[in-house]
């Protein structure tokens, strides 16, 4: 029998990539950590990990003890639920952005189901400002997204830096105007490039404006400008462009997750659980 608690642990570091980010998702030690891998892989008698200095990689029994890992909790706790009469059933209204649905969300919602399969959820990918508008009309459940500028709703599943991208081979002149590619307004990017670039006076115009993640890469693999996106969600295809391009610092930004249901034991409670609790996933893109 393998214990359920080494093997989250073990899950935790496959997906973060080092102990010390595993033991801040789980609330534990390092050393703790470090025990809970050296007991698995006495007990399976295989090597889980390749550790150096700067990194952690699953070995060719680390991969394949990956998917068993995953089994064996989830038909755990699927045993607890059942037998304890608290198998969560319902549905969520989850709303998020296409930058996010291009990343490791789908992961994160296959693991998801995987726990819960009597859960049903309903995504809705939009833009930020019209999945708000949606949330406070009570037409979502849950909203992950960039946080709005004077909105304390929410806890942060990671933050992260806004920066400059465009193609590989992409220079602005600096003697014309900066051309944006950008979502339209109230987007988060879109307001961080105007007020970075008008606070040191560079000139800039909108070259596209595009409803869609698929779109503004269309406009900047074409040359057509630059795009402002979080450094751990750059589409395929386009790079952050090096200081030596001349572009103001942005700053962070911080990932929400909020509900509008405040039931803690509610579907969309745990799917907000789930997703704080991958946030080093997400970081780690």
């Amino acid at each position: 029998m393998y214990d359920p608690a080494q093997l989250a642990t073990f899950l935790a570091v496959a997906q973060t990539r080092g102990f010390s980010d595993a033991g801040r998702q789980l609330g534990l030690r390092q050393s703790t950590v470090s025990q809970h891998i050296r007991k698995l892989e006495a007990q399976i008698g295989r090597r889980l990990f390749v550790r150096d200095t700067h990194s952690v990689t699953l070995t060719v029994d680390g991969n394949a003890l990956k998917e068993f890992a995953q089994s064996i909790i989830e038909l755990n706790e699927r045993a607890e639920r059942y037998f304890a009469g608290t198998e969560l059933r319902g549905r969520i209204r989850f709303g998020t952005s296409e930058d996010f649905a291009l990343s490791q969300l789908p992961e994160v919602l296959r693991e998801f189901r995987r726990r819960h399969p009597a859960i049903d959820v309903e995504l809705t990918v939009g833009l930020s400002g019209d999945l708000y508008r949606k949330l406070d009309a009570r037409k979502l459940d849950l909203l992950l997204a960039k946080r709005q500028r004077g909105d304390n709703r929410g806890k942060v599943v990671w933050r992260d830096r806004l920066v400059w991208v465009g193609r590989e081979d992409w220079q602005p002149d600096p003697d014309r105007p900066l051309p944006l590619v950008t979502f339209p307004p109230p987007s988060i990017g879109h307001t961080a490039a105007i007020e970075a670039l008008d606070q040191v006076r560079r000139p800039w115009r909108i070259a596209c404006l595009s409803g869609s993640l698929s779109g503004l890469r269309a406009a900047a693999m074409a040359g057509l400008g630059v795009v402002v996106q979080a450094r751990n969600l750059i589409v395929e295809g386009l790079v952050e462009l090096p200081r030596s391009a001349g572009l103001p610092e942005l700053g962070d930004t911080e990932f929400v997750v909020i509900s509008a249901d405040k039931n803690p034991r509610s579907p969309a409670a745990a799917l907000s659980a789930t997703l704080i609790a991958n946030g080093a996933r997400f970081r780690s893109v």
